[in-house]
Protein backbone atom coordinates (compact mmCIF):
# COMPACT_ATOMS: atom_id res chain seq x y z
CA UNK A 1 0.00 0.00 0.00
CA UNK A 2 1.39 3.35 -1.39
CA UNK A 3 1.24 6.34 1.42
CA UNK A 4 1.85 9.41 0.38
CA UNK A 5 3.10 12.08 2.01
CA UNK A 6 1.07 14.83 3.65
CA UNK A 7 1.98 18.57 3.09
CA UNK A 8 1.06 22.17 3.39
CA UNK A 9 1.96 24.10 0.17
CA UNK A 10 2.44 27.61 -0.18
CA UNK A 11 0.66 29.17 -2.43
CA UNK A 12 2.11 29.95 -6.49
CA UNK A 13 1.21 31.59 -9.09
CA UNK A 14 2.31 29.74 -12.80
CA UNK A 15 2.45 30.86 -16.19
CA UNK A 16 1.10 28.52 -19.10
CA UNK A 17 -1.73 27.67 -21.03
CA UNK A 18 -5.41 26.03 -20.60
CA UNK A 19 -7.77 24.34 -22.38
CA UNK A 20 -11.31 22.59 -21.45
CA UNK A 21 -11.66 19.37 -22.01
CA UNK A 22 -13.41 16.14 -20.97
CA UNK A 23 -11.88 12.52 -20.87
CA UNK A 24 -14.02 12.01 -24.36
CA UNK A 25 -12.42 14.83 -25.91
CA UNK A 26 -9.09 14.52 -24.42
CA UNK A 27 -6.65 16.94 -25.74
CA UNK A 28 -3.90 16.87 -22.68
CA UNK A 29 -1.19 16.24 -26.01
CA UNK A 30 -2.18 19.04 -27.44
CA UNK A 31 -1.87 21.89 -24.94
CA UNK A 32 1.64 20.74 -24.03
CA UNK A 33 3.04 21.28 -27.66
CA UNK A 34 1.43 24.47 -27.39
CA UNK A 35 2.69 25.20 -23.91
CA UNK A 36 6.60 24.22 -24.92
CA UNK A 37 6.42 25.71 -28.42
CA UNK A 38 5.59 29.36 -26.54
CA UNK A 39 7.83 28.77 -23.71
CA UNK A 40 10.88 28.15 -26.15
CA UNK A 41 10.31 31.91 -27.15
CA UNK A 42 10.51 33.06 -23.23
CA UNK A 43 14.29 32.48 -21.83
CA UNK A 44 12.94 33.17 -18.41
CA UNK A 45 10.72 30.62 -18.65
CA UNK A 46 13.36 27.51 -19.35
CA UNK A 47 14.45 26.43 -16.04
CA UNK A 48 12.49 24.98 -13.27
CA UNK A 49 10.01 21.83 -13.04
CA UNK A 50 6.76 21.59 -15.25
CA UNK A 51 3.68 21.58 -13.98
CA UNK A 52 0.80 19.75 -14.71
CA UNK A 53 -2.57 21.16 -13.26
CA UNK A 54 -5.96 20.25 -13.36
CA UNK A 55 -9.15 22.09 -12.35
CA UNK A 56 -12.17 20.46 -11.83
CA UNK A 57 -15.73 21.72 -11.20
CA UNK A 58 -17.30 21.25 -7.74
CA UNK A 59 -19.31 18.71 -8.94
CA UNK A 60 -17.25 16.56 -10.92
CA UNK A 61 -16.23 13.95 -8.56
CA UNK A 62 -20.13 14.14 -7.44
CA UNK A 63 -22.01 13.54 -10.11
CA UNK A 64 -18.80 11.75 -12.69
CA UNK A 65 -19.01 10.66 -16.25
CA UNK A 66 -16.35 10.80 -18.95
CA UNK A 67 -17.99 13.68 -21.03
CA UNK A 68 -17.84 16.02 -17.54
CA UNK A 69 -15.40 19.08 -18.78
CA UNK A 70 -12.51 20.19 -16.47
CA UNK A 71 -9.14 22.48 -17.23
CA UNK A 72 -6.08 21.13 -18.03
CA UNK A 73 -3.05 23.43 -17.84
CA UNK A 74 0.57 23.13 -18.69
CA UNK A 75 2.74 25.57 -16.79
CA UNK A 76 5.45 26.61 -15.11
CA UNK A 77 5.93 28.37 -12.00
CA UNK A 78 6.07 32.83 -12.09
CA UNK A 79 8.95 34.15 -10.65
CA UNK A 80 8.39 37.06 -7.90
CA UNK A 81 8.09 40.31 -9.75
CA UNK A 82 8.05 38.24 -13.49
CA UNK A 83 5.44 39.88 -15.81
CA UNK A 84 4.06 36.44 -17.80
CA UNK A 85 4.33 36.53 -21.44
CA UNK A 86 0.83 37.70 -23.39
CA UNK A 87 0.76 34.76 -25.14
CA UNK A 88 0.25 32.44 -22.08
CA UNK A 89 -2.30 32.88 -18.62
CA UNK A 90 -1.61 32.88 -15.25
CA UNK A 91 -2.92 30.31 -13.09
CA UNK A 92 -3.14 30.71 -9.11
CA UNK A 93 -2.45 27.44 -6.71
CA UNK A 94 -4.04 28.21 -3.25
CA UNK A 95 -2.14 27.10 -0.41
CA UNK A 96 -3.22 24.52 1.18
CA UNK A 97 -3.13 20.68 2.35
CA UNK A 98 -1.93 18.10 -0.31
CA UNK A 99 -1.49 14.02 -0.26
CA UNK A 100 1.91 13.41 -2.48
CA UNK A 101 2.64 10.69 -4.67
CA UNK A 102 5.32 9.58 -6.04
CA UNK A 103 4.46 8.09 -9.72
CA UNK A 104 7.24 6.40 -11.80
CA UNK A 105 6.10 5.13 -15.44
CA UNK A 106 4.56 6.09 -18.36
CA UNK A 107 2.37 8.93 -18.49
CA UNK A 108 -0.54 6.73 -19.72
CA UNK A 109 -0.46 4.29 -16.69
CA UNK A 110 -3.35 5.57 -14.62
CA UNK A 111 -3.44 3.17 -11.78
CA UNK A 112 -2.01 5.20 -9.22
CA UNK A 113 -4.88 7.20 -9.62
CA UNK A 114 -7.41 4.56 -9.60
CA UNK A 115 -5.38 3.45 -6.42
CA UNK A 116 -5.95 6.95 -4.97
CA UNK A 117 -9.25 7.59 -5.37
CA UNK A 118 -10.47 3.84 -5.06
CA UNK A 119 -8.29 2.60 -2.11
CA UNK A 120 -6.72 5.61 -0.41
CA UNK A 121 -8.30 8.40 -0.20
CA UNK A 122 -11.93 6.14 1.20
CA UNK A 123 -9.49 4.34 3.45
CA UNK A 124 -8.09 7.71 4.86
CA UNK A 125 -9.34 10.75 7.62
CA UNK A 126 -9.51 12.47 4.37
CA UNK A 127 -11.51 13.92 1.50
CA UNK A 128 -10.58 15.82 -1.80
CA UNK A 129 -10.67 19.85 -1.44
CA UNK A 130 -12.06 21.77 -4.13
CA UNK A 131 -8.23 22.93 -5.14
CA UNK A 132 -6.36 22.86 -8.21
CA UNK A 133 -5.27 19.17 -8.79
CA UNK A 134 -1.39 18.30 -10.04
CA UNK A 135 1.70 17.01 -10.84
CA UNK A 136 5.21 17.96 -10.67
CA UNK A 137 7.31 17.06 -14.11
CA UNK A 138 11.16 17.66 -13.81
CA UNK A 139 12.67 20.04 -16.80
CA UNK A 140 13.70 16.45 -18.69
CA UNK A 141 10.44 15.04 -18.53
CA UNK A 142 10.02 12.15 -20.93
CA UNK A 143 5.97 11.05 -20.89
CA UNK A 144 6.66 7.95 -23.07
CA UNK A 145 9.41 6.83 -20.71
CA UNK A 146 8.98 4.23 -18.32
CA UNK A 147 11.54 5.42 -16.00
CA UNK A 148 10.02 8.62 -15.66
CA UNK A 149 8.82 10.13 -12.19
CA UNK A 150 6.37 12.70 -11.58
CA UNK A 151 5.14 14.00 -7.88
CA UNK A 152 1.27 13.90 -7.42
CA UNK A 153 -0.07 16.27 -5.48
CA UNK A 154 -4.41 15.78 -4.78
CA UNK A 155 -6.08 18.24 -2.33
CA UNK A 156 -7.25 17.13 0.70
CA UNK A 157 -9.10 18.03 3.73
CA UNK A 158 -9.72 16.08 7.18
CA UNK A 159 -13.09 14.50 6.63
CA UNK A 160 -16.10 16.78 9.05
Amino acid sequence: MIQPAIQTIEAKQLVGVGRTMSLTNFMVAEVWQLFMKQRACWGHLQAGDLFSVTVYPPEYFVDFHPKNTFEKWAAVELAPNCQPPNELATIDLPAGLYAVFTHRGLSTDNSIFQYIFTQWLPASPYIVDHRPHFEILSPQYQPNNPRAAETIYIPIRYRV
